[in-house]
Formats: structure tokens, sequence, C-alpha cells
């Protein structure tokens, strides 16, 4: 049986959206994203079916109630218009990211981080 990727909401948490999100485009936001915080660069490009823009990594942690992880914000444009999205990944997902990823090519170490509560 295929292994599910986790449902979105446990992975990203938006904070402010100035359009609508659907799943594929929370999921295609929370990839880039991961992916900067992974190599710790400050700006993607993203590109869709439907999407294209850009990913900013804020470089700090925000919390908001039990929440937190490093905050993003991305400049989009869709067949709706152009908008903000600005979010975070929270620690579950990242944590989730984590022990699922398989062994592929090497990666520059990410510096160790503090424990949070979530």
């Amino acid at each position: 049986m295929a292994e599910q990727s986790p449902p979105y909401w446990v992975l990203i948490s938006v904070l402010f959206s100035s359009q609508p999100l659907t799943p594929s485009l929370a999921m295609t936001l929370h990839q880039v994203a991961y992916d900067l915080y992974r190599r710790g660069d400050a700006v993607q490009p993203v590109a869709g079916d439907l999407l294209t823009g850009k990913v900013h990594n804020l470089r700090k942690n925000v919390q908001m109630g039990a929440i937190s992880g490093p905050a993003f914000e991305a400049e989009i444009e869709t067949e709706r218009g152009s908008g903000v999205v600005r979010f975070l990944l929270t620690r579950q997902g990242l944590e989730m990211m984590e022990a699922g990823m398989e062994a592929g090519p090497p990666q520059p170490p990410v510096p160790p981080r503090p424990k949070y509560l979530n």
C-alpha cells in the first residue's frame, strides 16, 4: 500500500492570505518553503499549473498559540489575480517530513534548533 502524505493543515499554518488557498496550492507552497528551510536559502520561485510567484524565507520563528515554526511569505499570481500568503511550517509537520525522508543526494547540514512544545 502506498504511503499517503500528511494533510496540508498538519504541515502548514496560514497566518494571512489575500487569495483563497486550495489544498494543492497549500501543498505547493509547503514544498517550496520546506526546500528553502532545508537549504537555508532566502528566496525561491514557485510555479505550477495555476500558480507563479516567489516564496521568501523570513528566517525567523513565529508562534501562534500552540503552533510554532519558521515563517515564510509568498507573492503569488493565480487565475484569480495576484496575492500574498504569510504562513509558517509547523514543527509537527517538519518532524514528519524529516522522519519520512528517503536517502537521496547529500544535503547540507541543518544547524540544530531548540525543541519546542508542539
